[in-house]
């Protein structure tokens, strides 16, 4: 199971390179299959993904989402959304839209699985015989994830990386942390450095 919520991570495949640009872990559609094989047991309820992410037209499915998830995490964080990525999102009412219709293509039904010895997992469950595509029930289960995650507590915990050149999103642990990782508070106060010095 995946560290942070299945829509995180989604938003996730998009981050700093570490040499001034932007990475694009599902640029291809290796990297989407690699992607569902790393969150299985989150999508347990959809077989067949990662043999399906092989397809061209499932892999813009998911980037079209992701981008709608992006731009509905820069609306749900407080003060603004990274300066690296506030150029690319998507406008909200064309997220939401987006959004509810991925969600909507693959009815599906919250699901506990408690295997002995485990915690409870929560998941969904396709509603009825499965007549969406994988693609289509790929985009739903991340979509039904991105909506319980907005709708729910740990919303108010998301925040922007304003690290230069981050586009990261995160939750925030602590009361006093500002950047996704220490490598973008290092590069916070190296710029904040460099900038007051040749001020």
């Amino acid at each position: 199971m995946a560290a942070h919520p299945l829509a995180l991570d989604l938003a996730l495949t998009i981050r700093h390179d570490g040499r001034g640009g932007v990475a694009d872990d599902l640029q291809h559609p290796d990297g989407l299959a690699a992607w569902i094989r790393e969150h299985a047991d989150a999508l347990d309820a959809v077989p067949g993904a990662a043999r399906s992410a092989a397809d061209g037209d499932t892999l813009a499915a998911v980037r079209d989402l992701r981008a709608a998830v992006r731009a509905l995490f820069a609306r749900a964080v407080p003060g603004d959304p990274s300066p690296a990525d506030a150029r690319r999102l998507l406008p909200v009412d064309t997220a939401l839209r987006r959004l509810n219709a991925a969600a909507a293509a693959a009815p599906a039904v919250p699901h506990l699985a408690w295997p002995d010895g485990a915690d409870p997992v929560a998941g969904w469950r396709p509603v009825g015989p499965a007549s969406a595509s994988v693609r289509e029930a790929l985009c739903a289960a991340l979509a039904q994830d991105a909506i319980a995650f907005l709708a729910g507590p740990d919303r108010s915990r998301l925040r922007a990386c304003h690290a230069p050149r981050c586009v990261r999103y995160f939750l925030k642990e602590h009361p006093r942390q500002e950047w996704c990782k220490p490598a973008c508070g290092n590069r916070a106060r190296v710029a904040r450095h460099h900038q007051r010095h040749h001020a």
